[in-house]
């Protein structure tokens, strides 16, 4: 077993893990340097979320690359701790900044692909990257799915696997993998929430799901959960966003729970509400665990083992 209680973190309904891996953590953003919206309500805090995941039993998580300057922001913070790790890409709703003013999208594609090739021992993965038809407004789908389809080439040079963006787009997110399998080793569509028969696309591609607090907002959601493969499931926060909420469908599930205070009354070693954090995927855990009727030490053995498989081979 990789996850055992010789080394344990005791919740409130008796799990006992010793391993976790959060797939989707956005360390980066600015709320954790207690900025929200641009101003500053709070001291950074980063250090003081860290130290909760790992009093967690989180062993490994993966710094979401969102941007090229956000790619280099999440590399630098990996380099600072042997469980932090990154990936290097562009979002969906960030692809205008291949063709903004006086950009070279050539120079762009190939300044994430010397990232990534430069720093092996802490880049495990090309992303995050995709389509996503619910912001246009940021990047119209005619420029997300050109650059999406550069970014699958870095997979291919890298020989990295990737990390998916899909949000209301899966049919084309389906289409352009399905015409580029060959060139990637494997990926996860990571925060789905899609349908039954999208998640049987994805799985067809040989491809794993990733789900957080915003895959399990409805009962449609809950119900699509059940019927993912366990050999083909991940977990993560997406934090600081998709958090699990009291009128979310798999709320009800929730057995563990952390104190905290609002932003304004920020208290050092306390959560600061509606923020979500790394420590709180033992609740994406206990809900999974309880739609699916399954035993949640051994379904985050399996999970853990998934996310080694395809991100760290070498240990799996």
């Amino acid at each position: 077993m990789l996850l055992t209680c010789t080394k344990y973190v005791q919740y409130h309904n008796n799990i006992c893990i010793s391993s976790f891996a959060d797939i989707g953590a956005n360390l980066t953003d600015e709320m954790y340097q207690g900025t929200y919206h641009g101003n500053k309500k709070h001291e950074a805090d980063l250090n003081l979320v860290l130290k909760r995941a790992w009093e967690a039993g989180l062993s490994k998580m993966i710094i979401t690359g969102t941007s090229l300057s956000d790619s280099k922001t999440a590399l630098e913070l990996a380099k600072t701790n042997e469980q932090l790790y990154c990936t290097v890409g562009c979002h969906p709703t960030r692809c205008a900044e291949f063709e903004s003013d006086g950009t070279d999208p050539d120079v762009y594609l190939e300044s994430l692909l010397q990232l990534a090739l430069d720093n092996r021992d802490n880049v495990i993965a090309i992303g995050e990257c995709g389509l996503d038809y619910d912001r246009t407004h940021f990047c119209a789908p005619d420029i997300q799915r050109q650059y999406f389809e550069k970014q699958i080439n870095l997979a291919e040079v890298t020989g990295l696997p990737m990390f998916l963006h899909c949000r209301n787009s899966a049919a084309d997110l389906v289409k352009i993998l399905t015409t580029h399998r060959e060139k990637i080793t494997g990926g996860v569509v990571h925060s789905f929430d899609g349908t039954k028969e999208e998640a049987q696309q994805i799985l067809d591609l040989d491809l794993f799901i990733g789900l957080n607090g915003c895959s399990l907002k409805t009962e449609d959601n809950l119900a699509v959960a059940v019927t993912i493969p366990v050999e083909r499931l991940m977990i993560e926060t997406d934090c600081p966003w998709c958090e699990i909420r009291p009128t979310h469908a798999g709320h009800k599930h929730l057995k563990t729970t952390f104190p905290n205070k609002k932003k304004e009354k920020w208290e050092s070693g306390v959560m600061v509400k509606s923020r979500n954090e790394p420590n709180c995927i033992v609740q994406v855990l206990e809900v999974l665990a309880a739609v699916r009727n399954e035993d949640p030490d051994e379904l985050a053995d399996n999970l853990y083992k998934n996310t080694l498989k395809l991100f760290f081979p070498s240990e799996a």
